[in-house]
């Protein structure tokens, strides 16, 4: 090698080195002021800004200061590099969960973040969440119940504790349970991903912004004297992306979604198998593709996770998000306390030896079957007087937020199915009757929605699944009629 080169390489190991040593030495929270906007960027990217006890050390008494602050108007959530935020750091809390001695530690962790998420989903103040990146459980967790949860084309996003032997949590059960139909029982139980567009219209973010135009809307809600949620919403309205022929089909639409609301909305994990075993067979094919690709992925699943999960998302239902944080909390200190070994051989198979990382992997799960995971295996989760929940604390949160929650997490999406179905029988707020055909139902929502990106894809999609029509007595003229269950084709 020339001197030359000698010389260039040393000079490049020098910045390396420097950077790499100025990278270690920054905070894994920074904060930032623009105007009376107020930035928190999760900076651990080596780890994919996974959320570890100094992150949610930084985290809380910041935004608590912002919360109550009258020269903050508005708080953006960033990441660095490829990820918002790629979950929870399991791996730490699985070594404390494994020893009798530190499990309260892993315990006080989950505790945290559970007060963590809390927090962030009441805050009186507009909340933004970009999504720019892996967006994966406890990543989820602080971004699932904002006003504003902006998804670009890099948006990575879904719940993966079932793969790893336990359940999903940070309210999971509050938010995958309003999704529309039964995604998110679907996203729950398998740990599949959605990615980019179909975030946005699924239902898990409010907004599509392309990644190119994030930095320009960070500047504009930086210029407004007074951020409200209108002008917020408006603003990031401007900067969003209508579909491209270009862009991937949106998944889990059509004849798969009718298979997936189909099978998923049994209150048994084995009903759910069955229905996906006939389905295998299916003449249709993208209802046979997606049973035997929805198989696969809940047969390399914990079974206990399973079981576990789908008892939660169906009580979350009912429940407000703290409440169902606290009964997550109870599910997470059960696993912590070895109700079940799933939660410690996943974490170790999966995230530290990296030796089931593959779709269709199955790591030794014991009970490595559905029949043998009984009611009582489950209640250890669940039931009050269980043992494995003795020392559960309840979360402790801020009394001024402690009440319901300021802003539904759809106010600013995309119309869910349950609107939808409610203009088409006549019972929505807005008013009407029974008497409504397609091309004004689609006008109904682009005037509740005026400037929403996508409303008349959703109309649409939702209406060619759920809507039969009906011709009045001469024959000229269709009404919707609503399928109040879901079929198959």
């Amino acid at each position: 090698m020339s001197k030359a080169r000698l010389l260039a390489a040393h000079r490049t190991r020098l910045v390396s080195s420097h950077l790499m040593s100025t990278a270690a030495s920054e905070p894994t929270v920074l904060f930032e002021s623009h105007s009376n906007i107020r930035k928190f960027i999760l900076n651990r990217p080596r780890k994919l800004n996974a959320l570890d006890e100094e992150m949610l050390s930084l985290l809380r008494p910041k935004i608590e200061e912002w919360s109550t602050s009258d020269l903050c108007g508005a708080i953006i959530g960033t990441g660095v590099g490829k990820a918002f935020c790629s979950g929870g750091d399991v791996a730490s809390v699985v070594q404390n969960a494994s020893q009798s001695s530190t499990a309260h530690k892993a315990v006080d962790y989950f505790k945290r973040e559970f007060e963590m998420d809390y927090i962030l989903a009441a805050l009186p103040k507009p909340y933004v969440a970009v999504l720019d990146g892996i967006t994966l459980g406890g990543g989820v967790g602080l971004a699932a119940n904002a006003p504003f949860r902006i998804a670009t084309e890099n948006t990575v996003f879904g719940m993966p504790e079932t793969k790893i032997g336990y359940c999903p949590d940070v309210g999971a059960s509050f938010f995958l349970s309003r999704l529309d139909g039964e995604i998110g029982t679907y996203l729950g139980l398998t740990s599949d991903t959605l990615r980019g567009r179909a975030v946005f219209e699924l239902g898990c973010a409010t907004h599509f912004v392309p990644s190119r135009r994030i930095s320009s809307l960070i500047d504009q809600l930086s210029a407004f004297d007074t951020p409200s949620l209108s002008l917020i919403d408006q603003a990031i309205e401007e900067l969003s992306s209508e579909r491209q022929p270009e862009d991937p089909p949106t998944p889990l639409t059509r004849s798969a979604r009718m298979a997936l609301d189909y099978a998923f909305r049994h209150d048994k994990v084995e009903d759910i198998f069955r229905d996906l075993e006939t389905m295998a067979k299916h003449q249709d094919a993208a209802i046979q593709s997606f049973a035997i690709n929805t198989l696969k992925k809940l047969n390399s699943r914990s079974p206990t996770s399973l079981k576990v999960a789908l008892k939660a998302i169906r009580k979350g239902r009912s429940m407000s998000l703290l409440q169902a944080l606290n009964m997550e909390m109870k599910m997470a200190a059960a696993y912590c306390h070895q109700a079940s070994p799933d939660f410690v051989t996943g974490v170790e198979a999966v995230l530290i030896n990296k030796t089931h990382k593959n779709e269709g992997d199955r790591p030794p799960w014991a009970p490595a079957t559905l029949a043998e995971v009984t009611e009582d295996l489950v209640d250890r989760f669940f039931n009050p007087t269980s043992p494995f929940l003795a020392s559960t604390p309840e979360l402790e949160i801020p009394s001024s937020l402690a009440n319901t929650l300021p802003n539904p997490p759809s106010k600013f999406a995309l119309p869910t199915e349950q609107e939808i179905g409610e203009v088409v029988r006549g019972s929505h707020s807005s008013g009407g009757n029974t008497g409504i055909r397609l091309n004004e139902l689609v006008a109904r929502f682009q005037s509740l929605r005026p400037g929403k990106m996508g409303v008349k894809e959703k109309v649409l999609e939702v209406a060619a699944r759920r809507c039969g029509v009906e011709d009045n007595a001469d024959g000229n003229t269709v009404w919707l009629k609503w399928k109040r269950e879901p079929t198959l084709p």
